[in-house]
């Protein structure tokens, strides 16, 4: 079998809608193929996948084209409608499917889409699965028989049941009374989901960005845009407020001053709770690009820290090998493998809202534990792709910035995937020094290009 990946990355086949490959021709054989993989060796009849999509209008035309290609291959489709990422993994798993299938570009603008696959117990695929399915597509696309073709039909309460499963990880003894929460759904998969969730858990609701349209997904709004957030919360004088986005994923806060609470401070608020409970099972996994405050605090708690590369697949992967439950990034994607098989910005609120409960303090206060030190990036753009990691002149500048922040800082060069561009990043305790040092830095590895150019 061919290791060459044509369509699936590192979070399944995305693009923008009409152009390679989320083309109908494309999308239609990806359906077909999938089914032809994920089916075989079905026990019953017929296996069955599950389909659930965000509320991009591009989401009606892929959806179509998935259930016609699996149809072909002879699955049976459970069609969920608009639905969070997460449920979709969770309602895959509940339901004995063979597959879950997420159409959903995350946080990109709406004429972005892509496509993704959950296995039968909520998990990503595994690489030789999503390998299988790519060399199914090269096969021409037969039709199963008029007698074995796939049916589909709506998934009953699809919504009511993941409702109630995000409610199950909250302490059935705490109630959300007497808060008064701000919920920004970015008009997203979890429009109708995230303040239901809040409001039967006993908060007073304000939900925002809850009325999409097609068009309207994470546009000034949600996750990716704190801002709206911290502004509503201050309009409405809210206890707090947090924001989702477009698929429900990702979660960021804002307390009752109108300051962000970022993936860092969540992990750091549930991980503390839990060190004092004694319900923390290993450490934390954090990325490449986590603040080292996080890590610092983590020490002081006697927590493990453990830093993935960047993305969820990667903190995932290191959550499973070092036998943990708690990881996540700073853009707010927090995994909480006690509660959910994968990221749930709902679910991760919910375990920051019970620590808040169980502790008796406000998210400020929660936060307040945590020291983010300053970090400054610059993006050193060249004419061709450069390997810093083979300049000895960079090296030897990286090691003279890392001997001057000594144990107060750190260094992160990253080369960007998709474009001839390396990311310099400095953090430490004095941000002066850190801006002088990343300007130092950017500069080293600008001479060096130019040299080997």
């Amino acid at each position: 079998m061919s290791k060459q990946r044509r369509f699936f990355g590192t979070d399944g086949v995305r693009g923008r809608v009409g152009d390679e490959p989320i083309t109908p021709e494309t999308v239609l054989k990806l359906g077909w193929a999938a089914g032809c993989v994920l089916g075989k060796g079905a026990t019953a009849d017929h296996a069955k996948i599950l389909i659930g999509k965000d509320t991009r209008v591009s989401g009606y035309l892929l959806e179509s084209l998935l259930e016609a290609g699996l149809s072909a291959a002879g699955v049976d489709i459970r069609l969920l409608g608009p639905m969070p990422t997460p449920a979709i993994a969770y309602l895959t798993r509940t339901a004995r499917a063979r597959a879950g299938i997420v159409i959903s570009a995350s946080h990109n603008p709406y004429d972005d889409n892509g496509i993704k696959f959950f296995s039968s117990e909520g998990t990503k695929l595994p690489d030789d699965v999503e390998l299988a399915i790519e060399e199914m597509m090269q096969q021409p696309l037969t039709t199963a028989g008029p007698a074995t073709l796939g049916k589909a039909k709506r998934y009953d309460d699809a919504g009511g049941r993941y409702i109630e499963f995000c409610k199950s990880t909250f302490p059935h003894r705490m109630s959300l009374e007497g808060l008064k929460i701000v919920v920004d759904c970015a008009n997203g998969a979890a429009y109708h989901i995230a303040p239901l969730v809040f409001s039967e858990l006993g908060a007073e609701v304000v939900a925002v960005a809850n009325e999409p349209d097609g068009f309207n997904i994470n546009r000034e709004c949600g996750a990716t845009f704190p801002i709206f957030l911290k502004k509503t919360v201050l309009a409405h004088k809210a206890d707090l407020g947090l924001a989702l986005d477009g698929d429900g994923d990702r979660v960021i806060m804002v307390d009752s001053r109108g300051d962000i609470v970022d993936g860092d401070h969540l992990l750091y608020i549930i991980a503390a709770d839990r060190q004092r409970s004694g319900r923390l099972r290993g450490g934390v996994v954090g990325t490449l690009m986590s603040n080292l405050g996080l890590e610092h605090a983590c020490g002081k708690m006697n927590v493990p820290f453990r830093r993935a590369a960047v993305g969820d697949r990667h903190v995932l992967s290191m959550l499973i090998d070092q036998g943990w439950d708690l990881g996540g990034e700073t853009s707010g994607h927090i995994i909480c493998l006690d509660r959910a098989t994968t990221g749930d910005g709902i679910i991760a609120a919910l375990q920051v809202l019970a620590a808040m409960r169980e502790s008796g303090k406000t998210l400020a206060e929660m936060r307040s534990g945590l020291e983010i030190y300053p970090q400054t990036m610059i993006n050193v753009r060249m004419k061709r792709r450069f390997d810093v990691k083979e300049s000895a002149s960079v090296q030897q500048a990286i090691k003279a910035v890392e001997s001057e922040l000594a144990d107060n800082g750190r260094v992160v060069l990253r080369a960007s995937g998709t474009e001839p561009v390396v990311r310099v990043m400095v953090e430490g305790r004095d941000a002066v020094q850190v801006e002088r040092l990343t300007r130092r830095l950017a500069d080293s590895v600008q001479r060096a290009a130019e040299e080997a150019a």
